[in-house]
């Protein structure tokens, strides 16, 4: 993969660091998270339950809330025409400038998201009329119908409350919102978790339909990998709030470099192959209030060997073309002890 021009960057994360400030040690659940997204990508995020992922979301729009504190690190956003912008240390004036027209996001939960005593036209023309104060009230509910449309929605369902939708229904309406001041970069939490696998797919072709329509980019956070391996240009694969791998879809799903991508991988059946005994991960994610010395996954990685337990490996080339892992099976440094200290031979 050839490294972008500086101005193909939409966003670069650099060290992002958040923690859960409490009235014992602080809990930190991102860690010296760093990624680009080029304009016009995709980028998945992929984990576990309490791999750090809704946190780097809510990070990565500016809305966590107290306890949750962004102790290091810069989020460079450069919008469209504008300069770059760094969301950590950005007003509250200049956020509020930016949601909606530049950054926006799609929750996990529609019918949270949704105001359930106004009806969704009423919700779009808020969202509308509030970053173009010339737009009439009639044309922010016609353009209210033609987002719905662009999702699959009947325009009349403008004048219907979120309760009167399917759970699908809501999820798009939510999608549509969310594009509805044309922003350079959509943030998507889970958004198809709570729908069948059919809308799950109908979804998910919608999301790659305005893409390419639109142009804009997408982090879109999920705990199935399987899911991203399809949609993905690049997945960011997260363990106890730190990135672990990062590369192209088709690398991650080929020849990921991780045992915990390797274990994500491994754990969902191919639809076109012999059928075989899916292996999962042995044991539970750490509590980050107490984690693991060393590498995070050590304690239920199968390839783990001597220093795993002491060291803990920075995200690092494996190999060409910008793929990145944080594992020592991938470390170049000469004299290091491969001694396995699990099941199998020395390597």
């Amino acid at each position: 993969m050839t490294p972008p021009a500086p101005h193909d960057d939409l966003l670069r994360v650099t060290g992002l660091t958040v923690d859960y400030v409490t009235d014992g040690d602080p809990v930190r659940a991102c860690a010296d998270v760093t990624f680009t997204l080029r304009r016009g990508e995709i980028l998945g995020v992929a984990g576990e339950s309490g791999s750090g992922k809704s946190t780097l979301v809510t990070a990565l729009s500016r809305l966590q809330r107290p306890p949750a504190v962004t102790t290091a690190g810069s989020i460079e956003f450069r919008p469209r025409g504008g300069d770059a912008v760094d969301l950590v240390t950005a007003s509250p004036r200049t956020l509020r400038s930016l949601r909606w027209t530049s950054v926006s996001i799609v929750l996990q939960s529609a019918m949270d998201a949704l105001n359930p005593v106004m009806r969704l036209g009423a919700q779009f023309a808020d969202a509308l009329r509030t970053h173009d104060r010339t737009l009439s009230r009639q044309a922010a509910w016609d353009r209210a119908a033609e987002l719905l449309t662009t999702v699959g929605i009947s325009g009349d369902r403008v004048r219907s409350y979120p309760h009167e939708l399917s759970g699908g229904m809501r999820q798009r309406a939510g999608i549509a919102l969310a594009l509805a001041c044309g922003p350079d970069l959509v943030v998507m939490d889970e958004p198809t978790t709570a729908v069948d696998v059919v809308m799950q797919r109908m979804i998910l072709a919608q999301v790659l339909c305005l893409r390419r329509e639109l142009g804009f980019a997408v982090v879109f956070v999920t705990h199935d990998l399987s899911l991203l391996l399809e949609l993905a240009d690049r997945i960011a694969v997260m363990y106890a709030g730190r990135v672990v791998e990062l590369g192209t879809a088709q690398e991650l799903y080929e020849a990921p470099r991780h045992p915990y991508t390797r274990g994500l991988r491994d754990s969902f059946p191919p639809l076109r192959a012999p059928l075989r005994r899916l292996t999962g991960i042995p044991g539970s994610p750490p509590d980050l209030r107490r984690p693991p010395s060393g590498c995070p996954f050590h304690p239920r990685c199968a390839e783990r060997f001597a220093g795993c337990d002491t060291h803990l490996p920075d995200l690092g080339p494996a190999g060409g073309d910008g793929h990145l892992v944080a594992c020592r099976l991938y470390d170049a440094a000469p004299g290091r002890d491969r001694t396995v200290t699990l099941e199998g031979s020395a390597r």
